[in-house]
């Protein structure tokens, strides 16, 4: 999971080295790149069954495939239109939006904590947007908050799916769905064969390695609440590298909303976290 969340982080500052300034051209090469490399992993491990996985992925896997070409056109997206900190932060809301999904859909029940924990964090997504308001920033702001949303909505499709949503072809399914919604946008083409080579490891490294370790291996073996609490190493690690290599420092109002969120979202998980581990011993 550290893992994971260290290759996610590394978007932003690939995304910066990049001479490509069209959030739609970013999405749609790094979403070709990611089609050919699931492409290739689901046939190396189903080989003549490769295409009948993605077939019949039933209409759980195509909602599924549709959350995650929101997430993947939305990241670059973003990306191209605010501050690497500023989309960050935003997606920092995931976990609550994924609760409030689950109250609504599946009738979850979110704890208090969890509830004090919403209201602690839109005040710091309030502060975030407060600031884009008056930066101009707004656009980029909420596309990025469409991203925790998609992610919610994907997790109920997957909790409705009751197991019968494999996550890999679903992601190829985004993939694909992604290009084909990037594509006419994202012409005419002015990526470099450097920039292509960026998107490449963008897709194999950042996007394909992580999510494939997410599905096959953490998910089996770490609670929901242990894997909410290390995933945020990326929206701390993601700001910080762009901000080292390149100087992109975050507003001060970015910052301090931003922080909110993470305190939040790192005090509710870390709650959860404790609990389990009581309940278990």
């Amino acid at each position: 999971m550290l893992l994971c969340t260290f290759l996610w982080s590394t978007a932003g500052i690939v995304t910066r080295a990049s001479s490509v300034t069209n959030g739609w051209e970013a999405s749609f090469w790094r979403s070709l790149f990611l089609c050919v490399v699931i492409g290739v992993l689901l046939f190396v491990q189903h080989r003549g069954d490769a295409l009948g996985k993605i077939l019949t992925m039933g209409w759980p896997g195509v909602f599924s495939s549709l959350c995650w070409a929101t997430m993947f056109v939305s990241f670059m997206l973003a990306l191209s239109r605010t501050t690497v900190a500023n989309a960050l932060f935003i997606m920092g809301v995931m976990p609550f939006c994924a609760a409030l999904a689950g109250w609504l859909f599946l009738r979850e029940r979110v704890p208090a904590r969890t509830w004090l924990a919403i209201v602690a964090a839109s005040g710091g997504i309030g502060i975030m947007f407060n600031d884009a308001l008056r930066t101009g920033n707004i656009e980029g702001s909420l596309i990025a908050l469409a991203i925790p949303i998609a992610a919610a909505v994907n997790t109920v499709v997957v909790k409705l799916g009751r197991g019968r949503v494999d996550l890999v072809p679903a992601l190829l399914g985004g993939g694909a769905i992604a290009v084909l919604l990037s594509w006419p946008m994202a012409l005419p083409f002015s990526a470099s064969p450097k920039d292509l080579a960026l998107y490449g490891g963008l897709a194999v490294f950042q996007l394909a390695l992580p999510c494939v370790l997410l599905v096959r291996m953490v998910l089996l073996h770490l609670t929901a609440a242990e894997i909410g609490l290390l995933s945020l190493l990326e929206i701390v690690l993601g700001p910080l590298w762009v901000w080292l290599a390149l100087g992109e420092a975050p507003a001060a109002a970015i910052v301090v909303g931003g922080l909110v969120v993470l305190a939040a979202a790192a005090l509710n998980e870390g709650i959860s976290l404790a609990l389990d581990r009581r309940a278990a011993g």
